[in-house]
């Protein structure tokens, strides 16, 4: 058990560095400074320890390889339609890098900038800070960020919060790509989620401010299923479940089971939606940990978030913060 640190790269002319959190059980999770990335996560099982995450051996392919792997999205996660939107009458345009909308806060968002960090041993846990100021990537108000990440045997908890000086919109996303097998995909891994709606999606995968059941859809995970249809060909899912509001807090939003069934990883938010990716896009030209190629299908996201456009839409959870309503958010990952 304890904190290891190294210099892992540069990124401009920044020192990229890597700290490496150690439990009792046997876990251990390296984390970059860059975009707070969690580069690797080895869970021990029968004969060895696996990687359970999708992530580089160096930091090189990280800025111009990275579908966001392992990052902290924001300021705001997700899509926002048009890259832009409205604050007290007045027009805030964002960059649009995801056809004509922007996407995880742009091109030069949170998970693509080095933050601050300061270790603590007596917690286990790194302490993650960055502050970004007005304008940044169109967005309004100087926003102090902080991340922390701990680790506990075989569970990683992390806090998220940030202050702002004028109203702004903040929503952050922890963005891993879970695979728990030993397989190149994770089609055949056992999903369960506690939520009975989603948000509707219009072509440009945008919501269209419609919340229907799940039942009946591809994306009823109410019961443990793999990321398969009834014929057996894969089920590409890029979708926001909106988590039960009643759920029991104390356990679960969701579990999802390798297909060996050796590991079994269950997350814990106080999120109302979990963003559900299973790489339908993922296509990354060079290798990924241990020389692996990262194909379509090779990682599961399980984001915990606010539900994606929410500055669009009224009705849903409000990711509208002030200086006297700051921004906080918890989520926990066991996996073993």
């Amino acid at each position: 058990m304890g904190i290891a640190a190294r210099s892992f790269g540069t990124f401009g002319d920044e020192r990229v560095d890597q700290f490496t959190l150690a439990s009792e059980t046997g876990v251990a999770v390296d984390i970059l400074t860059w975009g707070v990335t969690v580069r690797d996560w080895r869970v021990p099982v029968a004969g060895g320890v696996r990687s359970v995450v999708l992530g580089f051996d160096s930091f090189a392919p990280y800025p111009g390889h990275s579908p966001h792997l392992g990052a902290l999205a924001g300021r705001v996660a997700n899509r926002i339609r048009g890259a832009a939107f409205a604050l007290d009458g007045v027009a805030c345009t964002l960059p649009a890098n995801d056809g004509r909308n922007g996407l995880h806060g742009g091109p030069g968002g949170l998970g693509r900038l080095v933050w601050r960090a300061e270790p603590d041993a007596a917690a286990n846990a790194v302490a993650f800070t960055h502050l970004s100021p007005d304008g940044a990537m169109g967005f309004p108000g100087n926003v102090d960020f902080r991340a922390v990440y701990s680790l506990r045997g075989n569970r990683l908890s992390l806090e998220l919060s940030a202050t702002t000086d004028r109203t702004t919109p903040i929503s952050l996303v922890q963005h891993h790509y879970f695979n728990l097998g030993e397989g190149p995909d994770v089609l055949d891994h056992r999903l369960q989620v506690e939520a009975g709606a989603f948000t509707e999606l219009d072509a440009e995968l945008l919501p269209t401010g419609v919340i229907r059941p799940v039942t009946g859809t591809p994306y009823d995970f109410t019961a443990p299923r793999t990321l398969r249809d009834a014929a057996g060909r894969p089920l590409d899912c890029d979708i926001n479940l909106v988590l039960d509001p009643g759920r029991d807090p104390a356990a679960p939003v969701a579990t999802l089971t390798g297909p060996d069934g050796a590991l079994t990883l269950r997350l814990w938010t106080d999120r109302p939606g979990l963003q559900v990716y299973d790489g339908v896009t993922t296509d990354i030209a060079v290798p990924g940990l241990g020389g692996r190629h990262y194909g379509r299908h090779s990682g599961l996201c399980l984001e915990d978030q606010a539900f994606p456009d929410a500055v669009h839409h009224r009705h849903f959870p409000s990711i509208w913060h002030t200086p006297e309503r700051p921004y906080s958010h918890w989520c926990a990952i066991e996996i073993g």
